[in-house]
């Protein structure tokens, strides 16, 4: 029985969470469909579009996504801090670029004038709104209705396009940020999509990759700033190089099928990072299948199911296997 998202999330323990939505019935959110020969192809692009434009209104950030054909992966970073610091108007000027709102908060926006009672209803509505905008449940909501409405429309029918739950991993670590975000970045290649990191279309990796030649950082996707931007506030903690050459080492292991056989400069990111090599490789390829919840070392499973009011721990057994490094 799929457990309750408040069983799922906690921004106590972690900021950073795995989401993948897929779509029902015989349709396709992208690639071409070998029954009919119609291609869905532009759909990735609508789905690309609409996860950089929510990560602007959204205090939610990309660090990874890879767009397939039947499901969508994200490494969301959630940033309540600076949620919490937006004013009522940034904060409804937010809302009002996904969502109607309401004729008070249309009001406020338009500079008309309140009395106090109204003031105070805006004040209580731009506070549920701040909640939603940093919440991941709405975040896939913005997403999956906006593209269900578009493949709905395209096929001239109406019902459900995605599944009714998405799919939530808890990242309680560093191992498992990394591991996780190379398994997205990943997908292409593993599916045999794609032959190289670099050629995977609609994914985080390829925007990181040409960036990269350019010496720059996309955008749209939390920076890495391990050694190289330390002034930085927010970003991931290892640098770009290295990552960019784990996850070319571990593609070229997916693509050969060669077990173990990550070259020596990725050996030697995973020695400072205290994860073995064994341990990466079953991760960063089989990440779903090792890990159905919350993913990190015993003693943050721990404490994360303590804080969700979980009973027991699970997947502690995989936990101690492949993460239990330190």
């Amino acid at each position: 029985m799929p457990k309750p998202r408040e069983r799922q999330i906690s921004l106590l323990d972690t900021p950073y969470y795995h989401v993948c939505s897929r779509v029902v019935r015989k349709a396709f959110l992208c690639g071409i469909d070998e029954s009919t020969g119609k291609s869905y192809e532009h759909r990735r692009d609508w789905v690309e579009a609409r996860i950089h434009q929510l990560s602007q209104v959204y205090s939610i950030d990309i660090c990874a996504y890879a767009v397939m054909h039947n499901h969508v992966h994200i490494v969301l970073y959630v940033d309540t801090d600076r949620a919490k610091n937006w004013s009522t108007a940034e904060v409804l000027n937010r809302w009002h670029q996904l969502f109607k709102g309401t004729l008070l908060t249309q009001q406020y926006i338009s500079n008309q004038p309140l009395d106090k009672f109204q003031q105070a209803s805006v004040d209580s509505t731009a506070e549920t709104y701040r909640k939603r905008l940093m919440d991941i449940s709405w975040f896939m909501r913005s997403l999956n209705e906006s593209i269900a409405r578009q493949a709905n429309a395209e096929d001239n029918c109406t019902g459900r396009f995605w599944e009714g739950r998405f799919k939530s991993q808890a990242l309680l670590d560093e191992a498992a940020l990394l591991a996780c975000m190379a398994y997205v970045d990943l997908n292409p290649v593993r599916s045999k999509v794609a032959k190289t990191p670099e050629q995977s279309a609609f994914t985080g990796i390829r925007l990181r990759v040409r960036a990269a030649l350019k010496g720059e950082q996309p955008k749209q996707l939390v920076p890495f700033i391990g050694g190289e931007q330390a002034n930085k506030l927010k970003g991931l903690n290892f640098t770009l190089q290295d990552y960019l050459t784990l996850v070319d080492s571990t593609g070229r292991v997916v693509r050969e099928g060669k077990a173990g056989a990550v070259d020596q400069d990725a050996e030697a990111i995973l020695t400072r990072l205290q994860i073995p090599t064994k341990s990466w490789l079953k991760l960063a390829i089989e990440f779903e299948q090792t890990f159905t919840g919350a993913v990190g070392t015993p003693s943050h499973l721990a404490e994360f199911t303590e804080h969700v009011g979980l009973k027991r721990s699970h997947g502690i057994a995989n936990s101690k296997q492949w993460l239990n490094m330190v």
